[in-house]
């Protein structure tokens, strides 16, 4: 198994405000992203993925994040497996210090 690339919370944060067009998927469930995600990302709990794969295009980069990193890189070794390019953030929200949307 190929290893899972890793995205620290600065680096996501300096890339977001260079304007990159980046993929973000947040994963966990509703009651954690009432607290705020990162802007642009998107919510798709981690059990609906396997039944969103449509959604997902192989073509882009999905930056996956959750509470502490766990589940985002277990989303982002399943999306790999499937034929997907992801990364997981590292630490997930516990360490991310930047801008939240509601």
């Amino acid at each position: 198994m190929e290893e899972i690339k890793i995205i620290q919370p600065e680096e996501l944060q300096i890339r977001i405000e260079n304007g990159e067009e980046l993929s973000i998927i947040d994963v966990r469930e509703d009651y954690e992203v009432i607290n705020g995600m990162v802007p642009g990302a998107i919510h798709m709990r981690m059990g609906e993925i396997p039944d969103r794969l449509d959604e997902l295009d192989k073509e882009k980069e999905y930056i996956l994040i959750c509470h502490a990193g766990v589940r985002s890189e277990n989303v982002a070794y399943f999306l790999q497996e499937k034929g997907y390019k992801t990364a997981s953030m590292e630490g997930g929200m516990m360490h991310w210090q930047g801008e939240m949307v509601f």
